[in-house]
């Protein structure tokens, strides 16, 4: 760039190469600050190195100095730390609900605001082998949409679908879109729902959907409804009801009878606010609470084994005992 140009650039191009190049076990020493200046076509002299880096510190950027063998000058901090970096990348790159594109996408971003060197060792942080990711691209921008929706009260409009035995995506309610009043996003079971407000099918009432089943999502020029529906709808309680959120037709108030050993796992899954009732023999426990009864409820307590038994009500019972006896009949 001609000479009178980067000048101007020049506090710029040095706080660039010392975000990029230094950190507190990299530091460059100001004859290698005037060198990289110069590969950059900004030649300078070195004591205006001191003057810029006096004003960047001015500016609130944390650049400090280190005397002695290997010292220099280094971005001792910055926005994000390398272990808060290293949690964020874990995190998207271990989301099913963001596809494998944009989670390098997102990661190289991440990688951005951290020295080079420290980005070499996010790009080896945690990759899960073989996780199913989503491949709804569209996913990403619809949870913006929806947000934006939320915000401004007004209604969404969006097709829905299932994948079939043909690995095809197949469109649900034969192809005509879902029209919803959006009241809130979760992150639950490892991706994002929409809870809304349907007034499309009888019984009229609140209902989930997974956005990365999302297409088209569109916010229609229409205020939501069901103000008063969700204004009485206890969201915590109807997360805490639902198993890897499949609903059911009927929430009961199921007791469940379990091993001293299965504490931990209880309260993990409903929350320290249960009362656990110890039995007269020391060795269980019971407590009651509402869950949405469904196949995948009655899957997850199968897989405790014997040490948690559902005791009530009636009506449940006697649901496990017919799953039961038709898992058993299908592995004679």
């Amino acid at each position: 760039m001609p000479r009178k140009e980067g000048q101007k650039a020049k506090i710029l191009i040095l706080l660039q190469i010392l975000e990029q190049n230094t950190d507190e076990t990299h530091r460059m020493t100001v004859p290698q600050l005037a060198a990289a200046l110069e590969a950059q076509g900004v030649p300078c002299e070195r004591k205006s190195i001191y003057t810029d880096i006096a004003a960047l510190q001015q500016m609130g950027y944390d650049i400090e100095m280190q005397r002695g063998p290997g010292g220099g000058y280094y971005m001792a901090s910055r926005s994000f730390q390398l272990p808060e970096l290293k949690l964020l990348v874990d995190a998207v790159q271990s989301s099913r609900f963001i596809t494998q594109r944009k989670s390098r996408e997102l990661i190289k971003k991440l990688e951005s605001l951290a020295s080079k060197h420290q980005a070499s060792l996010l790009s080896r942080q945690v990759y899960v082998a073989g996780r199913a990711k989503s491949d709804n691209e569209s996913a990403y921008y619809s949870v913006d949409t929806l947000h934006e929706a939320i915000n401004s009260g007004k209604m969404v409009q969006f097709t829905y679908s299932k994948w079939g035995p043909d690995k095809k995506k197949h469109p649900r309610n034969e192809g005509k879109p879902y029209q919803v009043s959006p009241w809130a996003l979760v992150w639950e079971n490892n991706g994002y729902y929409l809870i809304a407000y349907q007034d499309y099918a009888q019984p009229a009432n609140i209902r989930h959907y997974r956005v990365d089943k999302m297409s088209r999502v569109k916010i229609l020029d229409q205020a939501r409804r069901g103000q008063q529906q969700f204004r009485d709808f206890d969201l915590s309680a109807y997360l805490q009801q639902m198993f890897n959120m499949f609903g059911a037709k009927q929430v009961h108030k199921v007791t469940l009878r379990c091993h001293n050993s299965m504490a931990d796992a209880m309260l993990d899954r409903f929350g320290t606010g249960v009362t656990l009732m110890e039995e007269e023999d020391g060795a269980h426990f019971h407590f009651t609470v509402p869950v949405a009864v469904s196949p995948q409820f009655l899957g997850w307590v199968c897989g405790f084994g014997d040490l948690v038994q559902i005791t009530g009500p009636d009506p449940v019972v006697q649901e496990m005992r017919q799953l039961a006896q038709a898992l058993a009949g299908q592995y004679l």
